[in-house]
């Protein structure tokens, strides 16, 4: 197989699956040997599990550990799982503390186990500080491996623990700075060490820290991280320890991950958390069909509601060719305080004591967006369907915006003290609240209308 040095995504894709289906391992070594990191990374997500497995095999063993630990964890575990009867106690073994953890937490508890009993015991007792915690709060996530020194030792002393610590330590940007009982005293950065005088004493260039609890929710430190703009953050215990480090590349990967479940979530799916063309058929109907079910048992409301007004409909049957854009607008407009007031809570903005606050400013805002909304409606629907139609749209548009602003905005919030992502709680419930709040609310306008026209 002659290959060129460098090749689009798709003939490398094709050059791959040819020498897996003519299994001429050779030359899919050699063709392997030719990519660099990320285009393997690429190649390998685009394949199914057990043809990945076979092309990880391929990878020397140096480029093989690089590789794994840059997969996502759940694309670890698919790889583990289809690797069993291969040595993997050294791969796992090689991995930072937080990223074993997060393959472990994707495991089954055996496969689990039988990891962590191949493990050395500085690593088992790296891996079992994190496990300590539980999921979803920093310390279950941060790295325990970092660089410390003491007020009393000079910046040589302090350059020496940095060097010994090089091959281990997640950051050597930033020194901690503990007493004799690991509590944090503060902080020192590696471009001050490198400008002061060999002899100075760290306890003069020693810093406020910003810090975080190892308690703290994940999504709450990293955002800490990111809003004070530093590279490491100490992680302490409850009584001020100093327990481990969360840095700014993990909590940028973590508000990534944080983000791409509230995007499918909100969309009414749940996230797949490994590429598209490597999750199996049934992860992909099993992460939609709840959601599918839920939305659809919602949707029998609104059959509920059209056939209570069944009567209203048969009289004036000019009403149903609107029912498109009530539900539309209403839906849109839920939707859009909801995503606004999530995004709010998400960066810390808005709390759950701002509950009545948030609802009188959405009800403002969909007042003025429904009378806006309203007006236009009015003269659209007057000079095509008469005034009695423009008068229906244009009350039932400044009504449903109202409400539907109103209840989008505090779902997120409700979905908050019930302690449920409140991008999961508020989207079944605005589809499902608003599509039949508004037929409610349309039909009631027409019928005060036709009434009051005697129509």
């Amino acid at each position: 197989m002659n290959t060129p040095q460098k090749v689009d995504f798709s003939t490398t894709s094709r050059l791959i699956r040819r020498a897996l289906d003519e299994r001429a391992m050779a030359d899919l070594a050699q063709l392997l040997e030719t990519l660099e990191i990320p285009e393997i990374l690429d190649q390998l997500e685009s394949l199914p599990q057990h043809l990945a497995a076979i092309t990880y095999r391929m990878l020397p063993k140096d480029r093989a550990l690089v590789v794994f630990e840059l997969l996502d964890p759940p694309m670890q575990a698919d790889l583990l799982d289809s690797l069993q009867g291969t040595p993997v106690t050294e791969v796992f073994a090689a991995m930072d503390p937080d990223d074993r953890v997060a393959l472990l937490d994707e495991l089954p508890a055996r496969v689990a186990a039988n990891l962590l009993k191949g493990l050395g015991a500085r690593e088992r007792r790296e891996t079992n500080v994190l496990l300590g915690y539980t999921s979803g709060v920093v310390g279950h996530v941060m790295s325990p491996n970092f660089v410390t020194t003491h007020p009393g030792l000079s910046v040589e002393q302090t350059l020496g623990r940095i060097r010994r610590q090089l091959d281990n330590a997640e950051s050597i940007y930033t020194i901690m700075v503990t007493d004799g009982a690991k509590r944090l005293l503060g902080v020192v950065s590696l471009r001050e060490l490198m400008g002061a005088e060999g002899n100075t004493p760290i306890g003069e260039l020693v810093q406020e820290a910003y810090t975080v609890s190892a308690n703290t929710p994940v999504a709450t430190a990293a955002r800490r991280i990111i809003d004070t703009r530093v590279m490491v953050m100490p992680v302490l215990d409850l009584e001020g320890r100093l327990v481990g480090v969360l840095t700014v590349d993990d909590a940028i990967r973590l508000l990534e991950q944080e983000e791409e479940e509230r995007s499918a979530r909100s969309s009414g799916a749940e996230p797949l958390r490994r590429p598209y063309l490597n999750t199996p058929i049934r992860l992909l109907v099993r992460s939609r069909l709840v959601w599918l079910l839920i939305l659809g048992i919602g949707a029998t409301l609104t059959v509920q509601v059209l056939s209570s007004f069944e009567e209203t409909l048969e009289s004036m049957v000019l009403l149903s060719l609107f029912i498109p854009l009530v539900v539309g607008i209403g839906g849109n407009t839920g939707n859009q305080a909801a995503t606004t007031v999530t995004r709010a809570i998400a960066m810390g903005d808005v709390r759950s004591a701002d509950f009545a606050r948030v609802l009188w400013r959405e009800v403002r805002v969909g007042a003025i967006l429904g009378l806006g909304l309203g007006a236009l409606g009015f003269a659209i629907a007057s000079l095509v369907f008469g005034p009695q139609m423009g008068l229906i749209i244009g009350c039932t548009l400044l009504a449903l915006c109202t409400i539907a602003a109103g209840v989008g905005g505090i779902m997120p919030l409700i979905g908050k003290m019930l302690k449920v992502d409140p991008a999961v709680f508020s989207n079944p419930f605005i589809s499902t609240f608003v599509d039949a709040a508004g037929l409610v609310v349309y039909f009631s306008v027409a019928m005060s209308v036709l009434n009051a026209f005697g129509g």
